[in-house]
């Protein structure tokens, strides 16, 4: 019974070898009942992702040749061309590798958490259909808990490391609570909607979108529960606003000195918050010049962004040290269910020959023999009959390493023998 992991990531593959991998949510079940229905592999599950399409799967061997058959079968793909890109991971290195990609570890972004639903989601479906059973169960959920518990017990996933992310806490380091304050997004493309889903999950209620084309700018303010405007009102709204995001592909700058100048005198200089995310810039750079106002660019953010992934590499060693003992402990339950069927034949054997001594014993009684005397005859045969087999086979063995597993099975201690 072994664990495999066969897959390709983006330290393996080119985005358009990644996408070609890729299990679409709709064939995913599909490609689980195919996987399973191959010769020697007993339960599957399928994680696919933008960066990585990976295959885990409990097997009768440790040979990765039935699953690159099938991802090249699957795909119409040529062996030989996809194989250069595929990792295996057999047994003790495919539960390291689970826990490391559950925990963020194995990922593009390091520590970062989306993975962790992806692969829950992977399971869940997996588990649903019936493809997993006793051992991946186990993988999974374990995997799950040792992704918890470091990100417990490290700083792997506690600082920011992309820009739409490192721009809401650092608004959160301005003000004392984010609920109360009026947001202003410039912009409505994916930097801008990841901003604006953040500054959400911080409680914030008063969010408008400010974009080129309003239909678009309205159908995120209608995710974020906000209202959109056209980039020609900014003048009006402008002074409402203590925290402004901008991100646009605009070649000239939106805001200006002057503009910013003026909506600080419909505040009375109360103290605005600006973000530039965008390249060019959105933001004239004389901005900066204005009293209360904080207007930090993508450049600055990046300073951020590097010191907290230096601070998340420190912390992935004292994670891995988690992962690492945690393997330890699964390999040991597998290992255990390895000797369930030796220990049940054991038993079945010593008790049938129990029940043999037991029945003789219980005929002597039963025609009048001193029952003292039948449990000592009983005893000494019963122990003749369970060390036959061992015995002759310690005595006819050359096999040096027999005698040794004994000694360690039943803590013999050896006398002393004077040469």
């Amino acid at each position: 019974m072994h664990i495999l992991t066969l897959g390709l990531n983006h330290e393996t593959a080119p985005i358009e070898i990644r996408e070609r991998a890729a299990v679409t949510a709709d064939h995913l079940e599909e490609a689980l009942h195919d996987l399973i229905a191959r010769p020697g592999i007993g339960e599957a599950a399928l994680l696919s992702t933008c960066n990585r399409t990976e295959i885990y799967c409990r097997q009768d061997n440790q040979d990765a040749g039935q699953l690159k058959k099938w991802i090249s079968q699957y795909h119409d793909w040529p062996e030989d061309d996809v194989s250069k890109y595929l990792y295996v991971h057999p047994n003790r290195d495919a539960v390291r590798h689970a826990y490391r990609v559950a925990a963020g570890l194995d990922s593009m972004v390091l520590g970062e958490s989306q993975i962790l639903g992806q692969m829950k989601s992977a399971f869940a479906i997996a588990h649903k259909i019936g493809t997993t059973g006793k051992i991946l169960n186990r993988l999974f959920q374990s995997s799950f808990s040792v992704a918890k518990n470091i990100r417990t017990n490290t700083g792997v996933g506690t600082s920011a490391v992309s820009v739409a992310y490192a721009a809401v806490l650092l608004a959160r380091q301005i003000f004392d609570s984010l609920e109360d304050q009026s947001v202003m997004l410039i912009g409505a493309g994916e930097t801008i909607e990841l901003v604006g889903k953040h500054l959400v999950e911080k409680g914030v209620k008063n969010i408008l979108v400010a974009n080129r084309t309003i239909e678009r700018g309205e159908r995120l303010a209608n995710e974020l529960n906000g209202r959109a405007i056209a980039l020609d009102e900014l003048a009006e709204d402008l002074p409402h606003c203590d925290i402004l995001i901008s991100s646009t592909a605009s070649t000239l700058p939106l805001i200006g000195k002057g503009l910013v100048e003026t909506s600080l005198k419909a505040r009375k200089n109360k103290p605005m918050f600006m973000v530039d995310l965008a390249v060019p810039r959105d933001i004239e750079e004389q901005v900066n010049e204005l009293q209360n106002v904080f207007l930090y660019t993508v450049d600055d953010l990046n300073q951020i962004i590097e010191t907290n992934l230096a601070s998340r590499r420190e912390a992935a060693s004292e994670a891995q040290e988690i992962v690492e003992s945690q393997s330890d402990e699964f390999m040991e339950w597998l290992g255990s269910l390895n000797s369930v069927p030796t220990i049940r034949a054991l038993r079945d054997h010593v008790d049938q020959l129990t029940e043999v001594e037991l029945e003789k014993a219980f005929r002597l009684i039963a025609k009048g023999e001193n029952p003292e005397v039948v449990i000592e005859q009983f005893a000494y045969a019963l122990g003749n009959k369970i060390m036959h087999r061992p015995s002759k086979a310690l005595s006819d063995g050359e096999d040096s390493s027999l005698a040794t597993t004994v000694q360690e099975i039943f803590r013999l201690n050896l006398p002393n023998v004077d040469k």
